[in-house]
């Protein structure tokens, strides 16, 4: 089962944390001990390791020797981290790593930090059509791709159709039609005040 999803940047700084089981301990310091765990990792190092110093912050497995596992890439100034258990396939999960950033690539077209920053929703979103409850549902990019586009453009229609004053022409349905967007009554009374 994957336990944790996060998306750091270099400096440690979080830009997507989701958590799939409950924290006994705060969420900031489990994300400074993976940061601390990979970060003074060198690059020649496979990309996955046992990390039972979790144990504290997910709770100790049901009993069994198994231990909480760290799957990780590092992509340009992000490191993209999976917490997982001994249920999972390590190289399954590296897989899944780059299944998620080529679907973050195809909605930002080349995804930077910002675009995690200022878009974290679409984001999460992104991730919740690969991976829900922990477990994977979807690694189709060609299917992640057209949910996310079919979710924003729904998203889009419904703000366009609420919003009367929403900039745009917009094809927000029946009421767009009639009604004017703020910038063009303000174009409309600024010309009839140059007609006087």
């Amino acid at each position: 089962m994957i336990h944790a999803v996060l998306i750091f940047n270099t400096s440690g700084i979080p830009r997507l944390t989701k958590f799939y089981t409950p924290l006994h301990q705060s969420s900031q310091t489990l994300i400074q001990k993976i940061f601390s765990l990979i970060s003074i990792r060198p690059a020649g190092l496979c990309n996955f390791l046992d990390a039972p110093e979790l144990e504290a912050f997910l709770g100790p497995k049901d009993g069994s020797d198994e231990r909480w596992r760290v799957v990780y890439r590092n992509y340009a100034t992000l490191y993209f981290v999976f917490v997982v258990d001994g249920a999972e396939s390590e190289l399954g999960i590296l897989d899944l790593i780059q299944v998620f950033v080529e679907g973050l690539d195809r909605h930002f077209e080349n995804v930077c930090e910002l675009d995690l920053v200022f878009h974290f929703d679409e984001a999460h979103h992104i991730l919740a059509e690969i991976i829900q409850g922990g477990l994977v549902l979807e690694t189709n990019g060609d299917e992640i791709s057209n949910s996310v586009k079919l979710a924003s453009k729904a998203r889009r229609n419904s703000f366009t159709s609420a919003n009367p004053l929403s900039l745009g022409s917009g094809a927000g349905g029946p009421r767009s039609g009639s009604l004017q967007t703020p910038l063009g009554w303000l174009t409309d009374k600024l010309a009839g005040v140059a007609t006087r």
